[in-house]
Formats: structure tokens, C-alpha cells, sequence
């Protein structure tokens, strides 16, 4: 059955995935209305993901197709339409989730998400964007699969409880 992954995300010890400043989790830079249809991201015109990317947002907009094979599809219906879709792009493997914080909360609420992958970092950012704010993980029906040691992270694998 295909899962619902979060592949190394990274989070401080203090539980923050990003920053005050930050929003790492907006591949196209844009909060808001679209300005226009010209800015397609930072990467330039070839994005790293070689796939059907499905873009969260409450602004409707166009695909947009980009080279290497890289489709933008924006979903303003929710989140479990944009899972929908993406499971249906994926022709039965696994869907890996490429949100920030806010996001990811919203998935685990929900109960979508199978696994994670949790680059724990040894920082402390103070503020920023909270990934477990409000969640009980355990109550949620998650548990630690395994953690391992690494020279600049740990990494934390939780999933759902079988």
C-alpha cells in the first residue's frame, strides 16, 4: 500500500522547522495573490523535482509546466485533494510530502501521513515556525520506528502505529 512520507525535514531541538524569517516550504516564493505568472521559483528554469509537483494555496493559478519534466499543479480545495492527486500521479508508490511546518501539521492532524524522516539538528532557534505545536503525537497514533545518531543531525523516523 503506498505511503504518505516526510523525508528529511529538518527541525531544531527546540521543535522550530524553519525560522522566524524562514518559509521554507513555498517552492515558488509567493504568499498571497500571484503577481504575476512570471516568477517561477528560484531554481531557474529546470526545479529539482523531475515530477508532478502539487502546490498547496488559496490562489488559484495555471500549471506550470517547467523543464526536466517538472509540472507545478496548484490545488485550492484542500489538503485532501492535493493527497488525491498526488497518490493518483503516483500510480501506487509512495507520495513524498514536501511542506513546511504549518503544513505537515495540518497532514498529521489529519492523520495522512505515514512516516517521517526528522533531521533533528543540535540548534536552538528560539522562535520561528513550530512543527508539533498544539499535537500529541502519541495520541495521534504515531510512534518512534527508530532514531539514529549523526555526526550534525539525529535522525527520527516516526510512523503511524501499525
Amino acid at each position: 500500500m503506498p505511503k504518505l512520507r516526510v523525508q528529511s525535514f529538518g527541525i531544531s531541538l527546540d521543535g522550530f522547522g524553519a525560522g522566524p524569517d524562514q518559509g521554507l516550504a513555498n517552492p515558488l516564493g509567493v504568499r498571497g495573490p500571484w503577481p504575476d505568472e512570471n516568477w517561477k521559483g528560484w531554481w531557474g528554469d529546470e526545479p529539482p523535482y523531475h515530477t508532478q509537483v502539487f502546490v498547496l494555496t488559496h490562489h488559484a493559478r495555471a500549471p506550470l509546466k517547467m523543464a526536466g519534466g517538472t509540472e507545478f499543479r496548484f490545488v485550492t480545495e484542500g489538503i485532501h485533494a492535493a493527497l488525491e492527486q498526488a497518490k493518483a500521479a503516483a500510480g501506487g508508490r509512495d507520495v513524498r510530502f514536501g511542506g513546511g511546518a504549518s503544513t505537515i501539521r495540518q497532514y498529521l492532524r489529519a492523520g495522512l501521513i505515514d512516516e517521517l524522516h526528522l533531521a533533528m539538528r543540535p540548534v536552538l532557534l528560539g522562535a520561528g515556525k513550530p512543527l508539533f505545536e498544539d499535537l500529541d503525537l502519541s495520541a495521534l497514533g504515531y510512534e518512534v520506528a527508530k532514531s539514529v545518531a549523526g555526526e550534525r543531525a539525529t535522525h527520527v523516523f516516526p510512523r503511524k502505529r501499525a
